[in-house]
């Protein structure tokens, strides 16, 4: 059995001292004789014996009243946490380039942004017990969400990413540099890094390459992938009537240093040119970092505070009745 918050039962020797002060200060003699000798001879009845019982049952029932207060319970076997152990910082390029429509959600054209964000947040949901991040980087990195388990709040930060947020432009190594500062000092042998761009490195003072061989100085393992079609893709832009028309643009990837990035920090390099390739590339990530590590804990428990709180009733009515009945002190 363990408590939920044990911290609580430091009130039981407080309460309990402070009941018996209180009861030495009330007690006194119901009559008063001249002299203890009249006293000489006479026996302990019954009743005198048990004179102490009603105080007792009160101090009883305050302890569990306590103990029902610090929450006990007792841990289902069958609830172990089997948890993965693997630290995980999501790299996101959101530089203008992602705009571009070549990837489609449900048969529906979307752009990559768009559809990277449904893919990330599928593949968020699937390691419930890892700790991820995200950093969201266009001519310079911004830490959208540092390491947690809190992935409900994680999706919500990163549904807020949004074009134009930042400078425009690709920083490859600042990104990579920006989440190894978050990894290289997390708990747990496994950290990964999962880096996804449609473009090359054109702004940030750092070096890809560099910055890849720091990560890996701190065990740091990435996953690099380059996101949009081969040959050239419809963007979108505005004509001279506010109107949406589309632009085929050439897909610029510098896959060679992805690859360099990936082999330096032994981990992979990956082309998505759709939506399904994509998501095959997050699952075969996911496949990969798998680390089990079974820890001390547990999802579920037997909650017993009621269990305190109905004893505590008993002896409260035992002693409401002893004291109004068979133990009465008049005066």
């Amino acid at each position: 059995m363990e408590f939920k918050t044990p911290l609580i039962l430091v009130l039981i020797p407080i309460l309990l001292l402070f009941l018996v002060w209180e009861r030495r200060r009330r007690q006194g003699a119901a009559f008063v004789f001249p002299s203890a000798g009249l006293l000489d001879g006479l026996q302990k009845t019954w009743r005198s014996r048990l004179e102490p019982l009603p105080f007792i049952l009160r101090c009883l029932t305050l302890v569990l009243v306590v103990i029902a207060l610090a929450g006990p319970r007792k841990p289902v076997e069958n609830s172990r946490v089997v948890t993965e152990g693997v630290n995980i910082v999501l790299l996101l390029d959101t530089s203008t380039s992602m705009a571009a429509e070549d990837f489609t959600i449900n048969g529906k054209r979307q752009n990559r942004l768009a559809v990277v964000k449904k893919v990330v947040s599928d593949f968020i949901a699937k390691r419930k017990d890892d700790r991820v991040g995200l950093v969201a980087f266009a001519a310079r990195p911004y830490t959208v969400c540092p390491l947690t388990t809190d992935h409900v709040w994680l999706e919500t930060q990163m549904d807020r990413i949004r074009f134009g947020l930042m400078e425009d432009g690709t920083a490859i190594g600042s990104a990579i540099a920006s989440g190894a500062n978050r990894l290289r000092n997390a708990e747990g042998k496994s950290k990964v890094m999962i880096l996804l761009t449609d473009g090359i490195n054109n702004a940030g003072k750092i070096e890809p390459l560099a910055a890849a061989k720091a990560a890996q100085s701190y065990g740091i393992r990435i996953y690099t992938i380059g996101a949009g079609t081969r040959g050239e893709a419809p963007y979108p832009v505005a004509d001279m009537f506010g109107r949406t028309i589309y632009q085929n643009i050439k897909i610029e990837i510098d896959e060679d240093i992805l690859r360099k990035i990936a082999d330096t920090t032994g981990g992979q390099y990956f082309r998505a040119t759709d939506t399904d390739s994509l998501e095959g590339i997050y699952d075969q990530i996911d496949r990969l970092e798998k680390t089990r590590i079974e820890e001390t804990g547990y999802r579920q428990y037997t909650e017993l505070f009621d269990r305190a709180l109905v004893a505590a009733l008993v002896l409260l009515v035992a002693e409401v009745l002893i004291g109004r009945t068979v133990l009465l002190r008049i005066p």
